[in-house]
């Protein structure tokens, strides 16, 4: 089967894996947009997470097909189960993802309810998307698919490139003596990882914001390995590191420019007060068969039947609006003062800070050896690999984190609002 991708072009699908697309638990990503509510910012971001995860597992297998290209594998069997385990935990890394966006895990049940096997003794808190990815991919219909179509891959391997926190017991990723495991996770989740080239230039495509366009083909091209301490980690050319440093920078750019836009915010503040109202009656089920009737429409069609006002608002697309907006660098502001003072003049209010820093790993060796990046030299060959930090400054010149603060108010507010502070620009 070929797929016809906007972004990737042409994408092979060979049968085995077209089965696994096929399963109604990849299908209802179709149902999933990828931006939540960025369609109400960008009319173009109607994209979906089925669309997203197909190119997360085609760009995965690029950058296996990259890094190990001159790797000695003694036997081609070795390297092939390898690499589909790695597309498979790339494809499948999104099937958990519940309705629109982040903020409908509020209404996610326990995980002990979930019952998923290989997370025995860490089920004391509430369930993540993360969560059901883990109970799709090793206890329902799609698991026994996988088992059925690859026959020496079992789904607890998968999961395990997925989270790095399930153990591996055995020596599947073994070779030689040689563990594959770290190499492999950073394909799935790391700074430099399939998810994020891929969302990166696909969000800038349908948003038609220009900051996610980088060099993922020489980005890929430019990967290796280097080993450390009979462990494999990912590793990428010197000449490569200012494209490096564009792909981190770009993808800041894109929180701070796109998915932090104002009427996005605005529209997951509002969902988040609802789904924690005691008005609401939107819960997600742990069965994971009844999960996967659980998309975006399912949602709206609820908002549109419900009486909360919050519901009301987000279905009939009448948010509140801007009054102040602040981006600062973790300074104090005046959101408090203001806050304080629509407070005392009883008008309704939502405050909301987002925050981003360049990286959540920063320094990458004070975090564990699954994340570390190193930097290799083509034509220096007697130069050892050594951190990535210590070769770009990016790190460290992107250090703080940028914070974007606001407060928004009802619409037919503004009037009321403007008498109270007149030296600022209220929009309409």
């Amino acid at each position: 089967m070929e797929i016809r991708d906007p972004i990737h072009g042409p994408i092979e699908v060979t049968p085995l894996f077209e089965a696994i697309i096929e399963q109604a638990a990849f299908q209802r990503l179709r149902s999933i947009k990828q931006l939540g509510f960025g369609e109400f910012s960008f009319p173009g971001a109607t994209h979906n997470r089925y669309l997203h995860s197909l190119g997360v597992g085609h760009l995965a297998g690029l950058m296996f097909d990259s890094i190990f290209q001159g790797y000695p594998f003694e036997r081609m069997e070795q390297k092939w189960r390898l690499r589909q385990c790695t597309v498979l935990a790339a494809l499948l890394h999104d099937i958990g993802h519940g309705p629109l966006s982040h903020t409908t895990e509020e209404v996610m049940p326990m995980l002990a309810d979930l019952n998923i096997p290989c997370y025995k003794g860490r089920e004391n808190r509430q369930a993540t998307h993360e969560d059901y990815t883990i109970k799709f991919v090793t206890d329902s219909d799609l698991s026994n698919e996988i088992r059925r179509q690859f026959v020496d891959i079992d789904p607890i391997h998968i999961a395990s490139l997925i989270d790095r926190k399930i153990p591996a017991e055995d020596d599947f990723f073994i070779v030689d003596g040689i563990n594959f495991r770290p190499i492999l996770t950073q394909i799935i989740s790391s700074e430099l990882d399939a998810d994020r080239m891929d969302y990166l230039v696909r969000d800038s495509y349908f948003t038609g914001a220009p900051y996610g366009k980088v060099d993922v083909d020489w980005l890929i091209s430019s990967l290796s390995y280097h080993q450390v301490d009979g462990r494999l980690q990912l590793a990428i050319n010197r000449k490569a590191i200012y494209t490096f440093d564009d792909f981190l920078i770009s993808r800041h750019h894109m929180y701070l420019q796109v998915y932090f836009h104002h009427k996005a915010i605005v529209y997951d503040e509002m969902l988040h007060r609802y789904l924690t109202s005691e008005e609401c009656s939107y819960k997600l089920p742990a069965d994971i068969n009844e999960y996967l009737l659980y998309t975006d429409s399912h949602l709206f069609e609820h908002l549109r039947l419900a009486k909360s006002s919050w519901a009301k608002r987000i279905s009939q697309r009448k948010p509140f609006k801007v009054l102040l907006e602040i981006h600062h660098l973790g300074e104090t502001t005046r959101t408090d003062q203001i806050s304080k003072t629509l407070d005392e003049a009883e008008i309704p209010k939502i405050v909301a800070s987002s925050t981003a820093r360049l990286s959540k790993y920063h320094n990458t060796a004070s975090e564990d050896n699954f994340l570390q990046i190193y930097v290799t030299d083509q034509y220096d060959h007697q130069t050892k690999p050594f951190p990535i930090e210590q070769v770009t400054k990016v790190f460290q010149s992107y250090e703080g984190t940028r914070c974007v603060d606001r407060i928004y108010i009802p619409p037919e507010k503004h009037e009321e609002a403007k008498a109270l502070f007149p030296k600022i620009d209220i929009g309409q």
